[in-house]
């Protein structure tokens, strides 16, 4: 059975990417600095292989825990979801450097960190799938939000880079870039009153948010890029665009 690691897999895209791939006949392992012990439980009522840890995995030391866990365990995972991520709405010129500094360590710090310890496991065997879920606002930009678009566009340059080096020794890493998805940080960021469903709804096409099992179906792969665009709606870029090796068929760029 092949085992893939899922971050911020406590709730919304995490979660749902975890549910999906262990009803895939994956065994997950669910990683979040919130607990994971309810929704692990919940997966082996149903009957599915899951395990999880919690921690920053911003921190090197829980990393590396995560890493020699899992050779114990199972030995190198076979896929990597970098889905953790937390957002920060405010003016450039009123975001601290804390605040900054805190958006850089988890959007992006800990993603080289799971890359390069659990990567490094993957590359070890000759074969392996990451993929980082990054945003369209790795792709342009969006106001209010200096620190969370830096730190997207960031991973997106990881992304292409680890693709390059790794790619011919058997380890593919790729990204995908959502748009707005409800979920329950777009609850609170919007909480804030930086934004309203209608001001999302009336910018896109499919006149919705995509959904964190739209996103989960995405990142699991094996679909074709018409079937992609069928979930997704007319448009691929109204809520995802994928960024990584251009030289892969669509059905390459997920885990499957």
């Amino acid at each position: 059975m092949k085992t893939v690691v899922v971050t911020g897999a406590a709730q919304g895209v995490g979660l749902a990417t975890a549910a999906l791939l262990a009803g895939s006949n994956f065994r997950v392992v669910l990683l979040d600095i919130q607990p994971v012990d309810a929704q692990v439980g919940r997966l082996r009522d149903a009957g599915f292989e899951a395990a999880g840890l919690s921690g920053d995995i911003s921190s090197e030391v829980f990393v590396k825990h995560v890493d020699q866990w899992l050779r114990t365990e199972y030995g190198a995972p076979d896929g990597l979801v970098n889905n953790a991520g937390i957002s920060l709405i405010a003016p450039a010129e009123d975001t601290s450097a804390a605040q900054w500094q805190r958006v850089m360590d988890i959007n992006l710090l800990g993603p080289f960190l799971l890359c390069k310890y659990l990567g490094a496991a993957m590359l070890e065997r000759g074969r392996g799938s990451i993929v980082n879920v990054a945003s369209v606002a790795g792709l342009a930009a969006v106001i209010h939000r200096s620190a969370y678009n830096a730190s997207k566009h960031g991973l997106i340059g990881l992304t292409k880079t680890l693709a390059a080096e790794w790619g011919g020794r058997g380890v593919r890493v790729n990204a995908v870039c959502p748009g707005w998805i409800k979920t329950e940080m777009d609850v609170a960021d919007q909480g804030s009153g930086a934004y309203s469903d209608a001001d999302i709804i009336n910018r896109v096409p499919m006149a919705r948010f995509a959904r964190a099992d739209d996103v989960a179906r995405v990142l699991k792969g094996g679909q074709t890029l018409t079937e992609a665009l069928a979930l997704l709606g007319v448009q691929v870029l109204d809520h995802f665009v994928v960024a990584g090796k251009t030289t892969v068929s669509f059905a390459e760029r997920g885990l499957m």
